[in-house]
């Protein structure tokens, strides 16, 4: 029997096998047990001998052409039954390890096959799955063991509120189905009574578990759900399940993305409610509307007792509306309105209501509401007839010297007032001069912030000129004034002789190491005052340092315990220098000084 092969190539001519009879069966073993071992093949080579072998040249060229193998003549020999065994034993063995290998390998590569569908989804313990962003499922690619440490987190968090009275949640991102899951837990419970849900992703669909927790819980007195964007429609739920609520005296709503219909709804439950005494609102939406609103809630509440309206959109109408409640009200002592753009007009209408409320107003927050000298006119006015005002923010505003003056004049009426901020208001020199001679005759004043008023050293003088002997200042804010190195000496001849400043901010002042070694002259006396000393941002380089150093060192009576150089000119030596005073007044005093650089 003949067995020919043919190939074509346009390059080269075609070359033809031709085999015959046992030689052809024994080629074709020799191809079908190729991937035998090599010396097994070459011992079974050696058993056949080709007679004859032909080489012929078909197309004449050398080299490159191609050449014709003829086998002329082949022995016949017969294959032995042990002889094809041989081959084929290695081969099957090698064709069932290769099988075997190949389904081990198809097992670890290929995917699982995925759950039934009735499977996938299968609730967790009591019906809820908890998740790690707000309305979202765990994914299922995490798998059980996810599962099973997202549950024993939960789980902690249900065990601090059975242990501590004030739990703080803030931050964990348990989203809506962790507060049904702790809904339980938090229902009858009897320790909790400060928790605060703050910054977990909670939407209008989560309030809803506070129905069953505050049902039951009647310990939890605050309740905190600052920044979770529960909206107009959660404030709605909200204030439904409070309406009848006993337990709550302090809601704290900030940042929740509240506008108008959401005041609302809360304004609506405080008519009803005569349990909260604090409610906050601030950094929302709300709008002249939602103040109109809250302002009728205050003709009819007489529980409550602290307003915050913080960074809204209430403008001079709504503080126009809001001094229409306050006419009637009489339980109101705290009001909170900073950032809200009243200007002059809403200001003036805000101190008529203020006027004739029935009420003693202790804190009142108008910071920051492009209030001018013409606005600091009617809030001097107020500040004269006041007896109950205790805290008094005009921080941020533009009343510059001449609004300056006019609160001074009032001050020297004024015998309540114990802590002011006039920060960020252009007061120069002549606006600080009238503030400190209200200080010669004025010891109610504690705590006086006049930061990022360009004073510059000539108001630091009228300052130190007063406070050296007058004045009852234990708070200084001097921070961004412009004072430089001069001003830091009046400042330091001050530390001297006062015996009450014991918290002095001086920040950013350009003290210069000049500055700095006039404070260390005075740190080196007695001062059974200081505690805090605040020198960040002054170009303060390690002369500076050098010299603070060997004041604290000197002092063995320093009371100092806590000095911020942070964000100066500071190298390791000046570093170096600080931590070893650090040490000497520890194993002089036994008292720890927190050195900050």
């Amino acid at each position: 029997m003949d067995f020919t092969s043919s190939l074509a190539n346009p390059n080269r001519t075609i070359t033809t096998i031709t085999t015959t009879g046992a030689a052809a069966s024994i080629l074709l073993q020799r191809r079908l047990f190729f991937s035998t071992p090599v010396q097994h093949a070459i011992s079974q080579r050696r058993r056949f001998h080709f007679k004859t072998l032909a080489v012929k040249n078909a197309s004449g060229r050398s080299g490159r052409s191609r050449r014709a193998y003829t086998e002329s003549q082949a022995e016949s020999v017969p294959v032995p039954v042990k002889e094809i065994a041989s081959f084929v034993l290695p081969v099957g063995s090698f064709v069932v390890v290769t099988f075997v290998m190949w389904k081990l390998v198809e097992k670890l590569m290929m995917p699982k096959k995925s759950k039934a569908p009735g499977t996938e989804n299968k609730p967790t313990e009591g019906g809820v799955k908890w998740s790690f962003a707000a309305g979202s499922n765990l994914l299922p690619n995490f798998g059980a063991k996810i599962e099973r440490e997202s549950k024993l987190r939960l789980h902690d968090f249900a065990k601090e509120l059975r242990s501590f009275s004030i739990v703080d949640m803030s931050g964990r991102n348990f989203g809506d189905e962790g507060v049904f899951y702790l809904a339980e837990s938090l229902a009858y419970n009897q320790v909790a009574e400060d928790v605060s849900f703050a910054a977990n992703g909670i939407t209008a669909e989560g309030i809803k578990a506070f129905d069953g927790i505050l049902q039951s819980n009647i310990t939890l007195k605050t309740l905190n759900l600052s920044g979770n964007t529960i909206g107009d429609e959660g404030a709605k739920i909200l204030a439904d399940i409070l309406v009848d609520n006993t337990g709550i005296l302090k809601l704290q709503l900030n940042s929740t993305g509240l506008g108008d219909d959401g005041a609302k709804a809360i304004a609506e439950m405080l008519k009803k409610n005569s349990t909260l005494r604090t409610v906050e609102l601030n950094n929302n939406l709300i709008d002249y509307s939602g103040f109109s609103g809250l302002a009728e809630a205050l003709l009819e509440n007489k529980s409550l007792q602290s307003l915050y309206l913080n960074g809204n959109y209430g403008g001079a109408l709504g503080a126009s509306a809001l001094a229409k409640g306050l006419e009637g009200n009489k339980a109101l002592r705290e009001l909170f309105l900073h950032g809200n753009s009243i200007g002059d007009e809403g200001v003036r209408a805000l101190i008529t209501g203020l006027s004739l409320h029935k009420g003693k107003l202790t804190a009142l927050d108008i910071g920051n509401n492009m209030i001018t000298s013409k606005g600091a006119f009617h809030v001097a006015e107020y500040v004269k007839r006041s007896k109950s005002l205790l805290w008094l923010n005009v921080y941020m505003n533009d009343i510059k010297d001449e609004g300056a003056e006019k609160i001074a004049e009032a001050l020297k009426e004024n015998r309540s007032i114990t802590n002011i901020d006039l920060g960020g208001n252009d007061i120069h020199a002549k606006g600080i001069t009238a503030i400190a001679e209200v200080l010669k005759d004025n010891g109610v004043i504690t705590a006086l912030e006049l930061g990022y008023n360009p004073m510059g050293p000539d108001g630091a003088k009228a300052l130190s000129d007063v406070l050296k002997f007058h004045g009852n200042i234990k708070t200084l804010m001097l921070g961004w004034c412009k004072i430089g190195p001069k001003g830091a000496e009046f400042i330091a001849d001050t530390l001297k002789y006062n015996n009450t400043i014991s918290t002095l901010d001086l920040r950013a002042n350009g003290l210069s190491d000049e500055g700095a070694k006039s404070l260390a002259r005075s740190l080196k006396v007695v001062n059974e005052a200081l505690v805090s000393l605040d020198l960040g941002f002054n170009e303060i380089r390690d002369e500076g340092a050098f010299s603070i150093s060997q004041a604290l060192k000197a002092n063995e009576d320093v009371r100092l315990a806590s000095l911020n150089l942070a964000s100066n000119f500071l190298t390791k030596l000046g570093q170096s220098a600080l931590t070893d005073a650090r040490d000497h007044v520890f194993e002089m005093t036994e008292k720890e000084l927190s050195i900050a650089f």
